[in-house]
């Protein structure tokens, strides 16, 4: 089944395949996955708001995180299949957090939903996200 999942390992494997990704792995749990973005001056709109993108590629890596605790495995070829998105707020501050939750698991996807909030405030989202991430098909093996 390979190693076991954790933030570090996940953090890893980005670094590794996808340098340029400023979202972080922060923590795992057995139905979820929690995420940040530091803020740069890339993802700031002007009046301070976070980006709607920015915001939404923070979507995306917690549901992509939360792959790996579903399948038990680091699987950097699960792909976004649909991912949509709704804006509560505007979102003011220098980290963006994402937890994603587990709604639902099959042999080919993984279907979770994302809360998206500023700073510490977990209870106030700015962004609500859900999402399917389809799995690849099992390499033949010899």
């Amino acid at each position: 089944m390979g190693a076991i999942v954790t933030p570090d390992a996940v953090n890893e494997m980005v670094r590794d395949h996808f340098p340029g990704s400023s979202n972080r792995c922060i923590e795992l749990g057995a139905d979820y996955a929690v995420a940040e973005l530091i803020t740069t001056p890339e993802s700031i709109r002007p009046g301070g708001f976070i980006s709607g993108p920015s915001q939404f590629g923070l979507a995306d890596a917690a549901l992509w995180y939360l792959v790996f605790v579903a399948i038990g495995r680091i699987e950097p070829m699960a792909l976004t299949s649909e991912l949509s998105i709704r804006f509560l707020r505007p979102a003011v501050g220098d980290r963006l957090g994402a937890r994603a939750t587990l709604e639902s698991r099959s042999r080919r996807s993984v279907v979770g939903s994302v809360h998206i909030w500023v700073g510490d405030a977990a209870h106030k989202p700015t962004a609500i996200a859900q999402g399917t991430y389809a799995l690849p098909f099992p390499q033949p093996s010899g």
